[in-house]
């Protein structure tokens, strides 16, 4: 059982090129938690639908092969970011993960074109470290209602937020050293969902 746990979080990882390194500390434990406005079923299945979507796509020998693929879930929205060779890889990436159990609406971000090399994924965790850090530390937010994942110095904000918040959450993305562009696919609180480039 230990060793399929670990498969499954490594899985994860190695299909993003770096390991996420931001870590919560452990005296705000408590606090960062209780920040989360999913359901604690909506938090586990986020999190199975992401390894579910990275297990999918790894066996697809040409998508792995031609493809960087990155997956996030929140809220049953699943986020896909990264490069592949060509349209039909696109739209096969999609046709992938479109069934898997608890996956609600799909955002294909993926760009055609060479996946960027291992150097650019590395400073795109680098990136994500320190959004997560800057939002972490603002108390008006609170981490655990957004989630962060970069790409090519482009940064997705995915959670549920009223518009101050949002605001809030790109402006401190955007003074992150390196940071191209902000992506938001917010669930508004009092708006409907939608993906909007700033």
């Amino acid at each position: 059982m230990q060793t399929k746990v670990l498969f499954l979080i490594l899985a994860t990882g190695f299909l993003s090129g770096c390991l996420d390194t931001a870590v919560v500390p452990a005296t705000a434990g408590g606090s960062w938690f209780n920040h989360d406005r999913r359901t604690a079923g909506a938090i586990v299945d986020d999190q199975t639908i992401t390894v579910r979507a990275n297990l999918a796509l790894a066996k697809d020998k040409q998508i792995w092969k031609e493809s960087h693929i990155s997956t996030l879930s929140y809220n049953n929205t699943l986020l896909l970011v990264g490069q592949t060779k060509t349209n039909s890889n696109k739209r096969q990436i999609e046709n992938i993960v479109q069934p898997l159990t608890g996956v609600g609406n799909i955002y294909n971000q993926i760009s055609v074109r060479e996946p960027i090399p291992m150097s650019i994924r590395c400073n795109d965790t680098w990136i994500t470290t320190q959004v997560k850090a800057r939002i972490m530390s603002n108390r008006n937010i609170g981490i655990n209602r957004v989630k962060v994942i970069t790409e090519d110095s482009v940064v997705y904000l995915m959670g549920m937020l009223t518009k101050d918040e949002e605001d809030s959450t790109i402006e401190i993305t955007r003074r992150v050293p390196g940071v191209k562009r902000v992506v938001t696919v917010i669930e508004p609180m009092d708006r409907l969902s939608r993906v909007s480039r700033q």
